[in-house]
Order: C-alpha cells, then sequence, then structure tokens
C-alpha cells in the first residue's frame, strides 16, 4: 500500500534584498520560500495589515457600537472546531471588556444543527433573548438562518473567511477578507483572525468616541495565534506576525488559563512552545470536543479563569481526543481495507476516492479523509450517515484540485445531487442522500479524473537540500525553531542527506527510534520517525538510509540535544 514517493528539492528565489547580516542558512531557506525582502520577515505588531481595508468593517463596527450602548443582547454563533472556538471566546472576552452586559454565545451542535447560521441556531438564538447575532467563522453561505433572523427582528453581522458562493446573506453588514469588493492584502485570515479585527476596529471606534476605559487586545492574541495554526490556513506574512505575537505572549505566561492547561495536559512546556505544538497537541484536544460532543466544553475553557476549573476542562478534552483517536483508529483499518479490496479487484483505485460506511462516526471523517490522502496521494472525501437518511462528507484535496470548485462543479452538472456544499480549496464539506453515494462516487471520480493526470498524484516530498555535518548542531535546530513561525504555506525547513543506520528500535507502537552518522563522516545523531509501517521497519539487513527529515530539540530532563524528526525514510 505504500505509494512511491519522489525527493524534490525547492528551487530559490533571489535572495539579494534580504539582509545581509541574516545566517547563511535562513537566507537560502527564505528565499525558497519566495521571501524577497526584508519587511516580509517582520513579525511586530505595528506591521499588521491595518483593518480599515476589510470591507464591511465600518458597517459591522457602527452596529456594534450602537449595540453596545443599547445594552442589546448580543449572541455570538460560532463553528464547532477549534478556529470557531477561538474565534468565540475572543468575541465574546472583547465585547464584554468594552462595555459588553449582556454578551451570550451559542455554539452549534454539529449532529443536531448543522453547520454555521441554520435556521435551527437561529431559533435557539431567538428563545434565548438575542437582539443581534455576530457569526464567527461562519455565515458566509446561511442564506436561510440569515432571513429567518431578518424576519425575527433579529439583525445579523456575518464575519468569516470561507468562500462565499455566488449570492451572498442578507445580513446587516459582511466582514470576510476573501468578498470579491475587499482590498484587505490577505485572504488568508482564519475566523479568529477576522473576528480580532473587528474588535481592534470596534475599539478605535470606541476610543475616537472618547471612551477611556479600554482593554488591550493583545492579550487576546495567544487566541489568534491557537485558532490560526489549527485550522491550517496559509501563514503568510501578516499571519505569521499574527502568530508569532501570540505564541511570544505564551512563551513568556501570558495566555488564558485554558491554554496553559491544555499545554499541561498535552506536556508541552509553554517557554519552548513552537507553532507546530498549537496545530499538533493542543488543537486536536480542543477539536476533540466539537467532533464527538459539544464544542461548548472547549469556548467554556478557553473562557474560564481559574486555573482548576481549567484544567478540568482540559482533561475533559484530552479524555474525549483518546476516544477519537481509537474511533480513527477503527475508522481507518476499514478504510484501507476497502481500498485494498478495490485495489485487488479489476478495478483501479480511482483518482478522487469517496467512501462510505454506516458505522462512521461524522465527526472524525474530516481526519479520516486527510490520513486517506495522505497515504493515496489523491483527493478524498468519506461520508457517515446523519441518522436521518443522509450522509455527511468531508474532503481532503491535493495541489491542483480546489475542492470546492470541485464540488460546485459537480453541482453544477448534476442538479440535486448534492444537497449542500462549501469550503476551501484543500478541504470541504457537503452533505447529500444515502440514496445517492454511488452516483456521487462515480461522479466524483470522473471529475477527479478529467482535472488531474498521473503527475498530479506522485508523492512529492519537497526538501531544502543537504544540511553539512557542521550544521548538525543544537545551535542550527534552535536557530530553526527561532526562525518561524512555520506553517501552512510555509513549510518548517526539512533537509535531505545519506546515513549509516547504527542502531534502530521500534519505541511504543509504530515509532522508529533510530542512532545515525551522515555517510561522510559527522556527529552521531539520534533520530525518530512517527507512525511507520511496521512490516518494513526495524529491519536489520539495512546498513544506510536516505531521509528527509526535520531538524528539532528533544529536551529530556533539562538536557537539550539535537533530534532528527524523520518524515520520510529509504533504504539504501
Amino acid at each position: 500500500m505504500n505509494r512511491k514517493t519522489e525527493l524534490r528539492r525547492r528551487e530559490a528565489t533571489d535572495a539579494a534584498a534580504l539582509p545581509a547580516d541574516l545566517h547563511p542558512l535562513l537566507r537560502r531557506l527564505y528565499a525558497r520560500r519566495g521571501i524577497h525582502q526584508a519587511s516580509e520577515l517582520e513579525r511586530g505588531a505595528k506591521y499588521l495589515h491595518p483593518f480599515q481595508s476589510l470591507s464591511g468593517i465600518q458597517t459591522a463596527v457602527a452596529i456594534l457600537q450602537q449595540a453596545l450602548a443599547d445594552n442589546l443582547c448580543i449572541m455570538i454563533v460560532g463553528d464547532f472546531d477549534a478556529d470557531g472556538a477561538t474565534s468565540t471566546a475572543l468575541t465574546v472576552l472583547a465585547l464584554r471588556s468594552m462595555g459588553g452586559q449582556n454578551v451570550k454565545y451559542l455554539v452549534p451542535n454539529r449532529f443536531d444543527d448543522g453547520y454555521g447560521l441554520s435556521p435551527e441556531v437561529v431559533e435557539q438564538a431567538a428563545a434565548r433573548g438575542a437582539q443581534l447575532i455576530l457569526t464567527v467563522d461562519n455565515g458566509i453561505s446561511s442564506h436561510a438562518g440569515v432571513a429567518l433572523a431578518n424576519a425575527k427582528g433579529i439583525a445579523v453581522v456575518v464575519t468569516d473567511h470561507h468562500l462565499p458562493g455566488d449570492t451572498l446573506p442578507d445580513a446587516a453588514a459582511i466582514v470576510n477578507p476573501n468578498l470579491n469588493d475587499c482590498a484587505f492584502p490577505s485572504k488568508s485570515l482564519a475566523g479568529v483572525g477576522v473576528a480580532f479585527y473587528l474588535m481592534l476596529a470596534l475599539r478605535a471606534q470606541l476610543r475616537d468616541s472618547g471612551v477611556t476605559t479600554l482593554p488591550n487586545l493583545a492579550e487576546l492574541l495567544d487566541l489568534v495565534a491557537l485558532g490560526t495554526v489549527a485550522d491550517v490556513v496559509p501563514l503568510d506574512a501578516n499571519n505569521r506576525i499574527l502568530v508569532w505575537q501570540g505564541l511570544s505572549r505564551i512563551r513568556a505566561g501570558k495566555c488564558r488559563p485554558g491554554i496553559r492547561a491544555l499545554l499541561e495536559i498535552a506536556n508541552r512546556d509553554a517557554r519552548q512552545l513552537a507553532a507546530s505544538d498549537l496545530g499538533f497537541a493542543l488543537g486536536p484536544r480542543l477539536n476533540a470536543a466539537g467532533r464527538l460532543d459539544d464544542m461548548s466544553v472547549g469556548v467554556a475553557l478557553l473562557l474560564s479563569e481559574d486555573l482548576g476549573q481549567a484544567r478540568m476542562l482540559a482533561s475533559e478534552l484530552d479524555a474525549l481526543n483518546q476516544t477519537r483517536k481509537e474511533i480513527e483508529q477503527g475508522m481507518q483499518s476499514e478504510a484501507l481495507a476497502l481500498c485494498d479490496r478495490l485495489e485487488s479487484s479489476s478495478e483501479a483505485l480511482p483518482l478522487g476516492i469517496a467512501m462510505y460506511h454506516p458505522e462512521w462516526h461524522q465527526g472524525v471523517v474530516g481526519i479520516l479523509a486527510s490520513r486517506l490522502k495522505e497515504r493515496f496521494h489523491r483527493p478524498v472525501i468519506a461520508f457517515a450517515p446523519a441518522g436521518d437518511g443522509t450522509l455527511k462528507g468531508s474532503g481532503r484535496s491535493i495541489a491542483g484540485l480546489h475542492m470546492r470548485d470541485a464540488l460546485e462543479r459537480l453541482d453544477t452538472l448534476n442538479p440535486g445531487l448534492i444537497i449542500k456544499f462549501g469550503g476551501h480549496a484543500m478541504a470541504a464539506g457537503l452533505s447529500l442522500e444515502e440514496a445517492n453515494f454511488e452516483r456521487f462516487r462515480q461522479c466524483f471520480a470522473e471529475l477527479v479524473g478529467d482535472w488531474l493526470d498521473a503527475e498530479s498524484l506522485q508523492g512529492v516530498v519537497w526538501s531544502d537540500g543537504e544540511l553539512m555535518a557542521q550544521e548538525l548542531t543544537l545551535a542550527t535546530a534552535e536557530l530553526l525553531r527561532e526562525a518561524g513561525p512555520w506553517g501552512q504555506a510555509f513549510p518548517e525547513p526539512t533537509f535531505d542527506g545519506k546515513f549509516k543506520l547504527l542502531q534502530q528500535k521500534l519505541v511504543g507502537e509504530r515509532h522508529l527510534k533510530v542512532m545515525i552518522e551522515p555517510l561522510g563522516g559527522g556527529p552521531l545523531l539520534d533520530g525518530i520517525a512517527f507512525n511507520i509501517d511496521t512490516a518494513l521497519w526495524p529491519d536489520p539487513s539495512v546498513k544506510q538510509i536516505e531521509l528527509a527529515y526535520k531538524l528539532d530539540v528533544n529536551e529530556f530532563r533539562g538536557n537539550r540535544t539535537v533530534q532528527l524528526i524523520i518524515d520520510h525514510l529509504w533504504a539504501l
């Protein structure tokens, strides 16, 4: 089942405009990520794009300012993922600190309410006394929900970052950097980033109106960093500033009790935190609530002012995440068995995979689609039953196929096949009638087959080249850690090289620990490869290997040493 992966090296762009005193290794790495000038490396908050160029933001601010003055009941409606949870917590905290006496929040239940500001959610908001609804990380496709709110006399302000459809909901104001008429330079803001910008604009308006006691919104940047990294949005220059500022606050101990509690239960040292820790350690625990239970637990954690209470909630989330892993493992085994049967039949594995199992969990299909995409390097949509005769699907794509555009094309070619859909280039969600799954599976495979070729399906490992023996040091690892934040579209440096394999052993269930030495001579190094194929490794007959790896700092009992995090290994 192992797909052939090809090692390619990133090409550098011109680095002449980068600072001359920049470390030579960093000059090479930044140039390979398309950084052309020093301004793109700034991480100070003063270099953030100003909020004024976000279309609709002044209208939204005016509505919120009046709502605060009139003491209206403002209902924040978020999404049920980490971006939605951080957006909700941030907005509640900001509005309350700016005088909001009647600020509430409502998190849709994935299983009962569906995504976004659905009519069901509007009914709940109205029942709880909402006089103004503010959506965060959703709403751009909530036409029916906004229409119902309008009919009930409840104004709606939409803040979102998802791609809009052909028409927009009839909201009182919409703030979304991806609107066609929006001139904001960064289209990659996460939902929490959009919410943060709206709060910045509101604070500025209140200050200009003569309000003197206003909060320092920089105190909320820990939430912005967590939501931005967890939502895997591209880390362009503006997002890198937001993430770096939030990371710096967390490292300095200036973070929400809920984030501190998540760090503790994930066994992460706040002082050494990297952006990847937000994505791989904190984000999944927060997401687990929305996947399996109710994201209001996650929001309560982020809003908590008491560390003891936060620790209890973090423990609850950790247990949910463990359950999520177990469910995912079973689903993945079933999915791979389905792929095995398909490959062993006369059919080839389709270029676009759509899979369904009646016992799969709808909260975990997104992770399953991601795992299958990584394994087979092709677009995947995994479906689970919604319990009402419909299926809920979550898709993950590869470079070269825009998932939301693909679903839109399918919808155009096959009216009525898809009930609803939405999302991004690399991830999207949809629902359809269970009876239509087989037809959808065939249509999706055909469309992807038309849009992609065999070259697109080649798994590629991108490398920044080899490190010299004298660069394989703790100092280099620390230099790289501080040179980020690394993340989506600004990838953490990956290097390749050939090594003698001196020791190899399995640790845990599926992790390979090795001791290696560069073939041309150099330091003895420890390395670890996670989730390896135990049918292939360990292999005592292999004495030399080629690696694609990241250079990391390993901390154990106060000692800091260099360690290779191995992404791919090949026997030589």
